[in-house]
């Protein structure tokens, strides 16, 4: 345990990316805030998580733009050269990150164990976290302010969102009809799953439980493409927003939406942030590790039979943040696997309350 006496003044969080561990690191502000409501929080934020997380009350965000290079690294040490920090958390794995924490001038310099300090992060930092085994992702960063000395976890996403992000919401979700948000893609090709899957899901969504169904997603032509061939296999109507909303925008529609259908990607991770309940899509990645934090019980669970499918072994064989990134895998995951985590979540939605 690290915990003195004196908390610390100023302290600095370096996660970079992706928006999944991103969407992570709220609660672990939420916590410190609520801990040590004089320190000053600095956030070290890669440039498309920061359009997302930027509303962050009482946080300073300074943007490092990984497509520079080491220029931005020369930016950053520039920008902080009369800057020092009491107190480093290093919540980044990668090398690259790591780079960016050798420009970050602080007393303390908190990394993971040795065991999962991984691509050296242990030589950027002089303390550790208690070493844990087989822990979700969040968990992992509540190892964090354990190791401070902060017992209470204050498990809160909630983020101002502007006026138009609001109006965007609700001009698509404008009354109480349940609505049924598909974000069809990762940012990994093969975590996803078949478009004519999603089809027959959003057909299904309509014709039994008379939902409105959303496709959402970003602007790449990957998630454009599985958007266009969504629609031309669902017989029931639907909205393709897919590449015409801000993240700012899918946050607010999250929040206004149903349920959220989606593979192991950052809406996931954002409809937790929403207070939305997500059904995600999971055989590449395991689930207790990445799922939605609060939607675990939703998730469909085929990453023990890919293990055995693509590994020939039982998943715990596997190092903790092993994936099966396999051609075919997410074709493990059945339509009507699906459809029965909708039903189930549609009835505990109208069940009374006890």
């Amino acid at each position: 345990m690290l915990s003195s006496a004196e908390p610390p003044r100023s302290v600095c969080i370096l996660r970079l990316s992706a928006l999944g561990d991103t969407s992570h690191v709220v609660p672990i502000v939420r916590t410190l805030q609520q801990a040590w409501p004089a320190a000053a929080i600095t956030w070290v934020i890669g440039r498309t998580e920061a359009r997302l997380m930027s509303p962050l009350d009482g946080v300073e965000f300074i943007i490092v733009d990984k497509r520079a290079g080491l220029g931005a690294l020369r930016a950053l040490r520039r920008q902080l050269r009369h800057r020092h920090f009491d107190l480093l958390l290093h919540m980044q794995l990668a090398l690259r990150a790591s780079l960016v924490a050798a420009c970050i001038p602080a007393r303390l310099r908190l990394g993971f164990d040795r065991p999962r300090a991984r691509e050296l992060q242990w030589l950027f930092t002089n303390a550790r976290i208690a070493p844990r085994r087989r822990e979700h992702v969040l968990d992992s960063f509540f190892g964090f302010t354990d190791a401070l000395g902060i017992a209470t976890r204050v498990l809160r996403w909630d983020l101002p969102l502007p006026a138009a992000a609001l109006d965007y919401a609700a001009g698509l979700i404008p009354d109480a009809t349940p609505t049924l948000v598909i974000s069809p893609c990762s940012s990994h090709p093969l975590r996803n799953w078949r478009s004519a899957r999603y089809a027959a899901l959003a057909q299904y969504a309509y014709r039994r439980h008379g939902m409105r169904v959303i496709l959402a997603g970003g602007p790449t032509p990957m998630e454009r493409q599985a958007g266009a061939q969504i629609e031309r296999d669902c017989a029931a109507p639907l909205i393709n927003q897919i590449g015409r909303d801000t993240l700012p925008q899918l946050l607010a529609l999250l929040a206004r939406a149903t349920a959220l259908v989606s593979p192991d990607s950052g809406p996931a991770h954002m409809a937790t942030m929403a207070g939305t309940p997500c059904i995600g899509l999971y055989a590449a990645t395991n689930p207790a590790r990445s799922g939605p934090y609060l939607s675990r019980q939703w998730c469909v669970d085929a990453y023990t039979l890919a293990a055995r499918t693509f590994r020939g072994c039982e998943p715990e064989a596997l190092p903790w943040h092993h994936k099966i990134e396999e051609p075919g895998v997410m074709d493990l995951i059945g339509v009507d696997e699906v459809i029965a985590r909708l039903d189930a979540l549609m009835a505990a939605r109208i069940l009374p309350p006890p």
